[in-house]
């Protein structure tokens, strides 16, 4: 008992929680994703609620899907208390994930069985007004596809959206393959222009200055060999992340989005299990965005 004790947040108790307000923020939420580093996202959207500001359309990719969740439903610290109470727990991440889902999350265990210990508000998330879009590649044709909300089976959708390649098998929808939609595009705002929101926020996982070298593994080359488009996305997604983050700093810098990345160096690795470092990580997501309130307010009211 002791084990697991360890294994869970210590600090879970003084996670928020409550419900956010029904009044909408027009305008378009997207999320980044980055596996565990996706606590970042969950402190954002915690401040995010508990100030009123609940957008109108949210567009995730990855654990940026996963994260949605809990903020389109308006449940705060939903997201939070179930990382950082089940991260090791191998049925959410682990051998039984593998084995039920094939792949390192157990997507079938928190749909089916944690959230009957932590129930989802669904008719809140299903409400039309409140727009959600999950991005996954196709395998076939290496492009990047969004589901959205009200139109997909959403778990479905979120699962192929977040299941990490060469140690996932890919999740079947409609009879095609996919996988996480960082494969080919690791920040979905090409979406922003769908959600026909003029107002745009990007919540990014990693601090500003980071950028991913170019290239792909030779690994890829063996295990995607019989999807050549998608080799094609693969080799080409740093190199475009890198231009997009550009991009992104660009528009920020010009008043045209508002772009909220930590304010410190992330050492949180894409599977960490450092219990402390989730935890803290998922506070500097809190204490960024509330330093940054009335710079987001300002930016929405313009």
């Amino acid at each position: 008992m002791m084990n697991m004790i360890r294994r869970v947040y210590r600090h879970l108790d003084s996670l928020p929680s409550g419900r956010a307000g029904e009044q909408l923020t027009h305008g378009c939420l997207i999320l980044e994703g980055g596996g565990w580093k996706g606590l970042y996202t969950l402190g954002v959207l915690d401040c995010l609620m508990q100030n009123d500001i609940n957008f109108s359309a949210v567009a995730g990719c990855s654990a940026g899907a996963l994260s949605a969740i809990g903020y389109v439903a308006g449940q705060i610290g939903w997201g939070a208390r179930i990382d950082l109470t089940y991260r090791h727990d191998p049925n959410y991440c682990g051998p039984g994930a593998m084995l039920r889902d094939g792949g390192i999350t157990g997507f079938t265990y928190l749909f089916r069985d944690i959230i009957k210990d932590m129930p989802l508000d669904k008719k809140r998330l299903a409400d039309s007004s409140r727009r959600l879009a999950v991005s996954a590649v196709n395998l076939l044709t290496g492009s990047v596809e969004y589901f959205e909300k009200g139109s997909c089976n959403l778990s479905k959708a979120v699962q192929a959206s977040a299941t990490v390649p060469f140690i996932s098998r890919p999740v079947m929808i409609g009879g095609v393959p996919y996988l996480d939609g960082g494969c080919a595009e690791k920040i979905p705002f090409p979406w922003a222009a769908q959600s026909g929101e003029s107002k745009v926020v990007v919540v990014r996982t990693r601090e500003l200055s980071y950028r991913r070298k170019p290239g792909l593994t030779k690994l890829a080359d063996v295990m995607y060999r019989r999807y050549p488009n998608l080799l094609k996305s693969m080799k080409k997604a740093n190199e475009n992340f890198n231009a997009d983050v550009e991009m992104l700093e660009r528009k920020s810098a010009a008043g045209e989005i508002f772009l909220i990345a930590p304010s410190e160096t992330v050492t949180v690795s894409r599977f960490d299990g450092d219990m402390d470092k989730l935890g803290a990580l998922y506070w500097l997501g809190w204490r960024d965005m509330n330093a940054r309130l009335d710079a987001l307010r300002a930016y929405l009211n313009s």
